[in-house]
């Protein structure tokens, strides 16, 4: 920034735009993308989205998720309650795929992003490299986070019986949809050369 160098976010194309001030929109010359120096209120807009995610996490995982009814008879089971469900079963490797990706991913990413936000809050200058690369890995993994979802609306449309039985979601389901929905915009949203100004 101080050279006066611009990366573009859609090509990568290093922009040579001299000594402009930091507010003046300017085009990629190769595919014509919006440049700026720092993308502007990332920071609050990052803080919000976490911040949001952190409150919906814990009705994502106390309330139930999805909603069995079988027989006239309606059985609520949380994700924790499918997580032990298989391990009883004897299907550890199903229920540590959910367990990963249901309660440990979207954990892993609000921590990982108050990190960061926190290390820019306060100018640590320690690790940068690693909580790049810890940012990227948040990046990486967020749509991966849907896997509960996709599974109740696999089970939604495949176990209908009508009256004999059937499968819905239940109120967790949105939350936790809200978790991953506000965690992917705050990777999206939050500028990781903020990073190293300090």
């Amino acid at each position: 920034m101080d050279a006066g160098f611009i990366s573009c976010h859609d090509c990568g194309i290093l922009v040579n735009v001299g000594n402009i001030a930091a507010e003046t929109i300017l085009s990629c010359p190769r595919c014509n993308a919006n440049l700026h120096f720092r993308k502007t209120h990332s920071i609050s807009r990052t803080w919000a989205l976490i911040i949001t995610s952190a409150i919906l996490f814990l009705p994502a995982n106390l309330l139930p998720i999805m909603r069995v009814d079988f027989l006239g008879t309606q059985e609520y089971s949380t994700i924790m309650d499918g997580i032990i469900y298989f391990f009883h079963g004897q299907e550890y490797g199903i229920g540590l795929i959910i367990f990963i990706a249901s309660i440990l991913v979207p954990l892993f990413k609000i921590i990982g992003m108050l990190i960061i936000l926190l290390s820019i809050h306060f100018k640590w200058k320690h690790w940068l490299r690693h909580k790049s690369a810890m940012f990227r890995f948040i990046e990486f993994v967020g749509r991966w986070s849907m896997l509960d979802i996709f599974v109740i609306a696999l089970m939604s449309t495949l176990v209908d019986f009508g009256t004999l039985t059937s499968t819905q979601a239940a109120p967790a389901a949105t939350y936790f949809t809200a978790v991953v929905v506000c965690t992917m915009f705050a990777a999206l949203t939050f500028d990781p050369r903020l990073l190293w100004d300090a």
